[in-house]
This record gives C-alpha cells, sequence and structure tokens, in this order.
C-alpha cells in the first residue's frame, strides 16, 4: 500500500470529529455549490426545459438564479408576476435550474392545472394552459417554496437495467427534464462505467478478452457491477462501451447545467479473475452463488477483493481518478455498495470498521472531498447480521459528514425509526415501491405523504433527503407525481383532496366518477398496510411452479380474514377482507369488488375523457389489474377442481384462465405503453452489427422472462421476478405457458395418474428457451379501441 493510502486509512479508522452533522452537510452543501455552472448556463438550461416542454410559451417565462439569503438561507424557488410590459408574463426564481424547473412545474400544476408524467403512463396534459398572453397571474408578491430538506435523491442502483438499459440520448433528454421539474437534484449516473472499468483493469495489466467473461450482459449489468454474477448475457462489445461513455457525458453534462450533483460509481471490492493471477498474494476470495440452479461457475461465484488489502485502495484511487479525468470535477459523491446481500466475513466490529476505512480511503483518495452515499438496503435484506454494534461499526468507520445513507424502503420498512436514526449518520428517506419493473398498481399514499414529515420533525433527526429508489419506473404515476412534491413539502398533504386536484389535472377536466373513483382507489390498491415487499405475483405472469396435488386446495386458499374500515363519503362505511396464507400465493391487499366499482366509474367518465391520453393509460392499467386479480381466483378455482377431481369443472375454469390471458393481452394491445414491441425494438436500435442485435434482443426477452440460467428440469430462480404486462408477452408467453400446465393437469385426471411436474418443466423450459433466442418482430403500434374493448371486457366478466 503506498504511504500516503496507509496513513489516510488509519487516520479515517481513529479520527473523532467534533463538527455536528448539520455543520458537516452544510460545509458539503457550500463545497458542491462552489462545482455548479454559471447562473447563465443555468437559466440557459431552464430555458431549454421550458421549451421542450410548451415550445410555445418559451417566451412567456424568464427564469432568474438567485442565492440562499433571497430564500432565507435554503433552496427554493419563487414565482412572481412579471410586472414589466412587453415583455414575460411569469417570473421564476430559484437557486439552481432545478428549483428553476421546479416553480414552472409548480405554476403550471397549481395555476394552469397541468400535468406532467413520463410518456408510458400518459404523457403530459397542457391542453388546460391557457395560450401565451393569457396566463394566470398571482395574488400579491407571488409564493415562495423552500426545501425543507437540502435533497431529493433518484434512482436505484439497478433502475439501470429494469428501465434505462437501452435508452439512448433522446429518451435520456426527457428523463433528465423530468428530473428537474419533479426536483431531482442528486441522481445516480451510472451509465457507461464499464468503460472506465476497463480503461482502469488495463493499466492493472488486464486484457480486453479477460474482462469478456467479467462483464454481464447489457440487460445484466446491475447485478455485474455488484458482484453477483459474471459473464451472464455478455460479453460487451466496445461498440456498446464505446457508446455508453459517449452518452453517459451528455447526461452528466446535461445534469451539470442544470445545477444537479450527479452521484458517480465507486469501487466495491468486485475484481476479474484474471487479477488473482496477476496478484496471487492479494486477499481475493470467491464468493457464494447467487441464484444459478446449478452453481454454474461460468456465471456465479465472483471474485471479490478484500478492503483490507493494499490493492483495493490502489484500484479504488484509479477508478475515481479516471472518472474525474473522463467527466471532469462534477461531483464529490460517491455510491458503494460492498455489502449488498454480501455479508462481511466477520461480525467483529472492528475489523468491519476497518473495511468500512478502507472502502472511504479508496473513494477519498481519488476526491478528496469524497462523501460515500450507501444504500441502507443491508440493514433490512440482512438484519440477522447487522445488529446495532455492527451498523455503528460500519456508519461510524468514516469521519462525521463523510457517509450519506439511503433509508432505501422507508414506505415499508424504515430504518431510521429502529436505529437510533442511524446512529448519527445522515441519511435520505427513500420510496422503494417497485421491484423488477413490474406493471401493478401499489402503493401507500398515506406513507408517503407523511413518513418524510414524520422523520424530519423527530427528535434528533438526521435526515437530509427523501429518495425515489424504485428498481423500476415508468408506472403508477400517482405514486411518484406525490413523492416527488414531497422535495417541497413541509407539511403533510391531506390525500383526499390532494387527489381530486390530481385527476383534474391529470385528464384535463374535473369529471365526478373518475373523482369517486380515484376515492375508491386511495383507499384500497394505493392503501397497502400488509408490509409485504410487493412483486407482482399474480398467477398469469408468475405461474406457480409446483404440484397441486401436494397441498391441499383448502391450505392454498386459506384465508386469515381481517376486517378494516374506511370511509369513501360521509354516511358510507365499508368494511373488506384481506388476505393471508402460509402458501405462497398472489399479492392481495385490498377488496377486488371495490376496485370493480371503480373500473365502472372510469368506464362512465370515459365519455367525457376518451380523448386523453393519460385517462386511457390509467383505464386499461385499471381494466387490467382488475381482470389479473380476477385470473388470480380462477386459476384457484381450477387447481381446487383439480384436486376434487372434477374434470369438467377444470376444464371450465382452465378454459376461462386463458381466456383472461387473451383477453387482457386484446386491452393491453390497444395502448402504446403495454407494448413488448417496444422494449425489443429499442435494445435492437443500439445494435451496430447482426451479432450485436441478436444479443441485444436476447438479453431483452430474458430479462423479462427466466431472467437468469436453467438447467432441463428446473427453471431460473429468478423466473418471472422482470415480470411485464406486455401485449405480445401474454399471448406468446405467458398463454403458452398455463395452456401446457392445464393440460398437463388435465392429462393427469383423464389418466387418473399422478401429475408430470418434471415433464411440464422440461416442456416448458424448452419453450422458454426458444421463445429468449426467436427474433419474431412484434408491434410498436397500438391497435384498437381501449374504451370499447374495456367496456366489453367489463360487461362479459361483471356485467
Amino acid at each position: 500500500m503506498k504511504i500516503s493510502a496507509l496513513i489516510l486509512l488509519l487516520s479515517v479508522m481513529t479520527i473523532t470529529s467534533s463538527a455536528s452533522p448539520p455543520d458537516v452537510i452544510e460545509s458539503l452543501l457550500t463545497r458542491l455549490e462552489s462545482k455548479r455552472a454559471s447562473p447563465s448556463v443555468q437559466e440557459a438550461a431552464a430555458e431549454g426545459v421550458l421549451r421542450r416542454l410548451l415550445p410555445f410559451h418559451s417566451y412567456s417565462f424568464q427564469f432568474k438564479i438567485v442565492t440562499k439569503d433571497v430564500c432565507g438561507g435554503k433552496n427554493c424557488f419563487l414565482i412572481e408576476n412579471y410586472e414589466e410590459n412587453d415583455g414575460p408574463e411569469i417570473m421564476i426564481k430559484g437557486t439552481t435550474a432545478v428549483e428553476l424547473a421546479s416553480g414552472l412545474h409548480w405554476y403550471l400544476k397549481y395555476w394552469c392545472d397541468a400535468h406532467v408524467s413520463w410518456d408510458k403512463t400518459g404523457g403530459i396534459q397542457v391542453a388546460s394552459v391557457p395560450k401565451a398572453g393569457a396566463l394566470p397571474r398571482l395574488k400579491g408578491k407571488g409564493v415562495m417554496i423552500q426545501r425543507p430538506v437540502p435533497w431529493n435523491y433518484y434512482q436505484n442502483v439497478v433502475t439501470s437495467s429494469y428501465s434505462y438499459v437501452w435508452w439512448n440520448w433522446s429518451r435520456w433528454e426527457k428523463e433528465i427534464d423530468w428530473m428537474a421539474l419533479q426536483g431531482v437534484n442528486l441522481p445516480l449516473a451510472f451509465t457507461g462505467q464499464e468503460a472506465i472499468w476497463q480503461k482502469v483493469f488495463m493499466d492493472f495489466n488486464i486484457s480486453k478478452d479477460e474482462l469478456n467473461d467479467f462483464f454481464g450482459g447489457p440487460a445484466f449489468l446491475a447485478w455485474a457491477r455488484m458482484g453477483n454474477l459474471h459473464g451472464w448475457g455478455g460479453p460487451l462489445s466496445q461498440n456498446w462501451l464505446d457508446q455508453q461513455l459517449n452518452l453517459q457525458k451528455q447526461i452528466l453534462s446535461r445534469m451539470s447545467e442544470l445545477g444537479m450533483v450527479p452521484v458517480l460509481p465507486s469501487f466495491s471490492g468486485n475484481v476479474p479473475e484474471a487479477l488473482k493471477k496477476i496478484h496471487p498474494s492479494a486477499n481475493i476470495t470467491r464468493l457464494g452463488d447467487w441464484n444459478t440452479v446449478d452453481g454454474n461457475p461460468k456465471w456465479c461465484c465472483t471474485y471479490l477483493l478484500d478492503p483490507s488489502d493494499p490493492l483495493f485502495v490502489e484500484i479504488g484511487e484509479a477508478f475515481v481518478r479516471k472518472q474525474i479525468k473522463e467527466y471532469g470535477d462534477v461531483t464529490d459523491i460517491y455510491n458503494c455498495d460492498t455489502f449488498n446481500e454480501n455479508s462481511p466475513p466477520s461480525n467483529d466490529t472492528t475489523y468491519i470498521s476497518m473495511l468500512g476505512a478502507a472502502v472511504y480511503t479508496a473513494m477519498s483518495q481519488g476526491d478528496k472531498d469524497a462523501v460515500w452515499l450507501m444504500q441502507g438496503w443491508l440493514f433490512y435484506s440482512d438484519s440477522a447480521f447487522w445488529k446495532p454494534p455492527q451498523m455503528k461499526a460500519l456508519l461510524h468507520s468514516v469521519p462525521v459528514g463523510k457517509m450519506i445513507v439511503l433509508d432505501l424502503f422507508a414506505d415499508v420498512k424504515p430504518i431510521w425509526e429502529t436505529s437510533a436514526q442511524f446512529y448519527g449518520t445522515p441519511y435520505v428517506w427513500c420510496l422503494l415501491h417497485n421491484f423488477g419493473g413490474n406493471i401493478e398498481m401499489y402503493g401507500i399514499l398515506d406513507a408517503i405523504s407523511s413518513g418524510p414529515v414524520d422523520a424530519r420533525t423527530s427528535d434528533n433527526s438526521t435526515m437530509v433527503g427523501v429518495g425515489m429508489c424504485m428498481e423500476g419506473i415508468e408506472h403508477n404515476p400517482v405514486v411518484y407525481e406525490l413523492m416527488s412534491e414531497m422535495a417541497f413539502r413541509s407539511k403533510k398533504v391531506l390525500v383526499a383532496e390532494w387527489l381530486k386536484a390530481y385527476s383534474r389535472r391529470r385528464y384535463g377536466k374535473t369529471v365526478d366518477q373518475v373523482e369517486a373513483a380515484w376515492e375508491i382507489l386511495y383507499h384500497t390498491i394505493y392503501n397497502c398496510t400488509d408490509g409485504i415487499a410487493d412483486h407482482n405475483t399474480d398467477f398469469i405472469v408468475k405461474l406457480p411452479d409446483w404440484d397441486p396435488s401436494t397441498i391441499s386446495a383448502s391450505s392454498f386458499g386459506k384465508q386469515e380474514k381481517m376486517l378494516l374500515p374506511f370511509h369513501l363519503s360521509p354516511g358510507r362505511r365499508f368494511l373488506f377482507q384481506v388476505t393471508g396464507s402460509k402458501f405462497p400465493q398472489a399479492h392481495l391487499w385490498y377488496s377486488t369488488n371495490f376496485v370493480v366499482d371503480a373500473l365502472e366509474l372510469f368506464l362512465h367518465a370515459g365519455n367525457y375523457l376518451k380523448e386523453s391520453l393519460p385517462f386511457r393509460y390509467d383505464l386499461v392499467d385499471l381494466t387490467r389489474q382488475v381482470l389479473s386479480k380476477l385470473a388470480n381466483k380462477v386459476y384457484v378455482d381450477a387447481v381446487t377442481a383439480y384436486q376434487q377431481k372434477d374434470a369438467k369443472a377444470l376444464h371450465f375454469h382452465s378454459k376461462k384462465f386463458l381466456q383472461l390471458i387473451k383477453d387482457i393481452d386484446l386491452l393491453l394491445a390497444c395502448d402504446d405503453n403495454f407494448l413488448l414491441g417496444t422494449w425489443l425494438e429499442s435494445a435492437k436500435a443500439l445494435a451496430a452489427t447482426p451479432s450485436e442485435m441478436r444479443q441485444y434482443e436476447w438479453n431483452a426477452r430474458t430479462q423479462v422472462t427466466m431472467w437468469y440460467d436453467t438447467n432441463r428440469t428446473v427453471q431460473s430462480k429468478l423466473h418471472d421476478y422482470a415480470n411485464k404486462f406486455w401485449s405480445g408477452l401474454l399471448e406468446d408467453y405467458y398463454l403458452p405457458r398455463a395452456s401446457s400446465y392445464f393440460s398437463y393437469l388435465t392429462k393427469s385426471l383423464r389418466k387418473n395418474e399422478k401429475f408430470e411436474l418434471e415433464e411440464w418443466r422440461k416442456e416448458w423450459i424448452s419453450y422458454s428457451n426458444k421463445w429468449q433466442s426467436e427474433t419474431q418482430i412484434y408491434t410498436v403500434k397500438a391497435k384498437g379501441d381501449a374504451l370499447e374493448i374495456a367496456k366489453t371486457l367489463y360487461k362479459n366478466y361483471f356485467g
């Protein structure tokens, strides 16, 4: 180890500081402000956001960067009338371009009833914005909105694979605009890091060919980065590496122009096998298996360089320095999750402190002002290991203020409440919400509207931000609209009233039936309080891989009834049931009958809103949700019939289940945002050669289906983790699977023989492997009338 690195490591382990967390955070903020683009650059960046959002209003607003002194010492935006004649109509001031964009969004929402959402969740609604020259005026001197906490963090380390993997600059530009409008100022920036790693490891005498087995394929890079797997879906071409590096430079440039602070990756210890051969005395261990079916070393059991080894600091420093050389001095905040789903080899607190100090030393050798941003997922997922002494040892292994923790699952399992505010370490209250990019209507609006406020105002709070850490994006726009607002809300939000305004903004007008429907959805779908992490386990997209004859129907469908009250309107009080069972089953946390009522209200509102793209998206999504939950019940009915040896009933219910898959596919085909073809074509568009095109398509198909490796009789342990309700995927993947499964059940009854589970698995795995390697083209254009099809399906199944 270099002498300077050794001295720094020892100093990190022994340092004490009299500075309090608020003092060091303020110092960090001041230092980061000095890196920001000039006011003129930021104002121009905000004007660019406006032009792309409202091209006919590009001269209606004026933007101006102001100091924190204007905002009472905090970051804020101010919205005022522009008083001079023959000029813009509205003046928006803010401490950064993000605040300027957030101020623009706030004005459009609360003075013009406009709505901004991802394109794939219905897009924007700006028809309600008056023409240029007629924008609404503000009363008095206008408004000032302060951030109650400095940061609004965005992304999960796996979002880059589940959502962004196939994006080009055009799509990234839209996303960065969305971030700015939502107030995001601390985004993760992980694109292109493999090109940096290639340069770093080549400096350590590892060849390009030796790295082919180290990097994962494009759709699996997140897990290769974390050391969960290697080689799966790869290798990466030089075209991919160069393309992604150039894209990252565009991303970072735009983020910096807007005054954002990007979070860059750092070294977590994950190294190629070749390093062990070059440095045989280095403390490099091979990790255990992560979710392969047979422990195949071709994919599993990656190599980890122990943070205590001198080489760790050398590589970590080199990686940070190489990023600074490529991108410039754009940040001081670096993400590292060395212990994410990988427990340290010892729970000795001294050892853990040493590991944490080494990780930080590797960062700070490359950037003397480095701050370690760490996902707090490990404290939840591996709570048996991370007891208070071990948590303190890790959190206190770096100087005060040099670590920020993401309380990743605070919307469901907040760690801040049970860890004495992370034992004095600054943290960000985060919404996790989504796993695998699954499409399911789900949320806990009350937790979002109050959780950040409760955390911030609690005794001895060390909260410094809010964040959105979903594994996949482009779903449940209501959840992310509310969560984004919490970056600027100092008080709890009255959700019922907020939803009325939300539906009016989203659809462009007030419709009584829609308001009533959203009131139901608030108390059902968006009121999940069972503490279960919501992976979509509906039987259509995750068919149970089991022999129904081994578990009784009563055990499978057993319900623990719990009565929960909610109020839809004065004088009407309802009770509904929540189901639970020891046997794994589809997640259900609300009364399906009430949600069917909400769908009926949406259908009635369709006569007034059928031209609204956000309404069409919500109608299709809600109809899909209702039919999918119905299919869960039909599946249980079919399994029950099989167990009761009722062939006629089995035929009836299995046929109905298959018809539901066909009908949902038909429904999803009506909306551009629910098409498999979009995902596949965006993957192929990044390819430079025919072989790359086949590889990228295989990556795209595999991630949303089998995910990982199989053998002849065992499905991937991660099959359907990233399941999607997409037209094309239902018809050609989920439908054949269910059809084959029920055929084997029927055959078992007809011949009075044991259900041939292993034979079915062989048949299905063979089919899946073939489908993953196919190149059939799927449409990227919607067809059909969503409202009419939704009405027909409602009548067929509920009328």
